[in-house]
């Protein structure tokens, strides 16, 4: 019998998903880090409402980009559904869900905070958004899991990419486990959230230029 995955129809796949992956990432560091980082001081609520007012526009493009994020993230599931599934349907079926899930957090989180430049105490409501961030993202840890054990199973990445696609699940959990149970250990982990970002940079890269994009 032909494996599937050395079709064509494989290769294009793996090229979408490693759009959507890029895209992905690009939404969340730019969404997060260039626009709406610098608007929040966390130790002073005034300056932060202040920000907002002035940067409305600015605050709500990073909310967009949440949304467009989350979008990409429905996509994307389904995509290594339709690459996976004839490996293991019943992992690849989990990580659909898993994924969706936290996709569907991601959009109520961005609504959540879509009117913090309306109020005039918007800490409290950023403050849930990030929280709301993290609680996706224990999802998002399992979903790495059962995506490391379906790479893993393929034999098509390099042999490290699944194991640090399994680390980055580690790293998005014990961050937010931490988050909320253990702030200042939180605080010490900030560091570790480079390996995900190599991680699953290298693995959209693997998806739109490696043996995943060739037949």
């Amino acid at each position: 019998m032909d494996d599937p995955m050395t079709n064509p129809a494989f290769a294009r796949l793996a090229r979408l998903a490693g759009v959507l992956y890029l895209g992905i990432i690009l939404l969340g560091l730019t969404g997060e880090v260039a626009l709406r980082g610098p608007l929040i001081d966390w130790s002073d609520g005034a300056a932060t409402a202040a920000a907002l007012g002035r940067e409305t526009l600015r605050f709500r493009l990073s909310v967009g980009f949440d949304l467009t994020m989350a979008a990409f993230d429905i996509a994307v599931a389904f995509v290594f559904l339709r690459m996976l599934q004839c490996v293991h349907r019943p992992a690849a079926i989990t990580a659909t869900i898993l994924r969706l899930i936290q996709a569907a957090i991601l959009v109520a989180n961005a609504l959540l905070v879509w009117p913090a430049p309306e109020v005039a105490h918007p800490l409290p409501l950023i403050a849930r958004h990030a929280a709301g961030y993290d609680l996706g993202l224990i999802f998002f840890a399992f979903n790495c899991f059962v995506m490391a054990w379906l790479l893993h199973a393929t034999r098509r990445p390099p042999r490290w990419l699944p194991f640090g696609i399994a680390a980055s699940g580690l790293v998005y959990l014990v961050g937010s486990l931490t988050r909320f149970f253990a702030p200042d250990l939180n605080t010490l982990m900030q560091p570790a959230y480079l390996i995900p970002v190599v991680a699953e940079t290298s693995l959209a890269l693997w998806l739109l230029f490696g043996r995943g994009a060739r037949a």
